[in-house]
């Protein structure tokens, strides 16, 4: 079976998260990682037995023998380092959000298509059993047609106006960083919506703690969206329909449980474990699609990151929140 081998370009936590699960995938190796700082480079390559370690991004995206890159550097920084890696005609799993907005979103699709190389926005919710699970529900008609959507994420973050969360020159705030996951399942199920309204409560530096959305549909269904920074919430997921609902459990967005009810007739509940972290399923469909010959995956087409960065773009627009 041919290896993949992957560069890890940044290494804050959700790449320590990642590269565990790169090397329980069926076909992954860690070559190379990078970082600004050496010493930091040289620990993640020793725990993760990568064979390079470089102090600089250009490094890595230099290295012949690195077929893709995992972008996990703060928001601000994924278009120039995806785009970086994609200039010297590398594969690329870019953590979320793609892009800052889809004016970026759409100059890396424009580059991934002209070098002919692999992109993905890392939203490993699409990929996670229980959400190809709901899917098939939806999909065969059980909870009827869809009239609501409602899904939440929140915790209660420490304030800390330098932190990434809370500094605009970072791309703090609650809705790139955890809303983006009930816009996503809103987009997944619904599409993108005719209307929205919005409203969200700001910090002092500029980026909000809170933002709740209303989007509404042609076909008359409706998406009640929320995150925050501010308060720990149930971080769940539901589907309703014409004829019954699918609850996404906590955390719905790799949630490992559902609750199928048909409105006076039956209720079902099931478990569903991912692998390791939950990243290794996409992990697997990246390496599947590389080896495949496949510049984007069938199950979260980069059409798709384009309208979620427009939706985003959207209620961005209505909340004043600028980058």
């Amino acid at each position: 079976m041919q290896k993949v081998n992957w560069g890890i370009l940044g290494l804050g936590k959700i790449a320590d998260k990642v590269s565990v699960d790169i090397l329980l995938a069926k076909q992954s190796n860690i070559y190379a990682v990078a970082s600004r700082s050496e010493e930091k480079a040289k620990a993640f390559a020793e725990k993760f037995n990568a064979q390079k370690y470089f102090s600089s991004y250009e490094e890595l995206v230099h290295c012949s023998d690195v077929d893709v890159v995992y972008v996990a550097t703060p928001h601000v920084f994924h278009f120039e380092h995806a785009m970086m890696a994609l200039k010297h005609g590398k594969h690329v799993l870019c953590e979320k959000p793609l892009g800052m907005n889809v004016k970026q979103v759409e100059a890396l699709i424009t580059e991934a298509l002209k070098q002919q190389v692999f992109l993905m926005e890392g939203l490993w919710t699409r990929f996670v059993p229980a959400t190809k699970k709901m899917l098939e529900w939806v999909d065969a008609g059980l909870i009827g047609e869809i009239i609501s959507v409602k899904a939440d994420f929140g915790f209660k973050a420490e304030y800390n106006p330098d932190g990434r969360l809370f500094n605009k020159n970072l791309g703090g705030g609650s809705l790139l960083d955890i809303g983006i996951y009930p816009a996503y399942l809103s987009l997944l199920l619904l599409g993108l919506p005719k209307e929205i309204k919005a409203t969200a409560r700001m910090t002092d530096t500029g980026v909000d703690s809170y933002f709740s959305a209303l989007c509404e549909y042609e076909n008359g269904a409706v998406a009640t969206l929320e995150s925050t920074t501010e308060a720990d919430t149930p971080i769940e997921g539901y589907i309703y329909g014409t004829k019954g609902f699918i609850k996404m459990h906590s955390r719905f967005h790799h949630t490992e449980k559902l609750t199928l009810n048909i409105y006076n007739k039956s209720e079902e509940i099931i478990e569903l474990p991912y692998k390791g972290e939950g990243y290794v399923h996409e992990i697997d469909e990246v390496n599947d699609c590389i080896t495949g010959g496949k510049v984007e995956s069938d199950l979260l087409p980069i059409t798709t990151s384009k309208q979620l960065a427009n939706l985003l773009d959207q209620i961005r627009m209505i909340i004043n929140l600028n980058y």
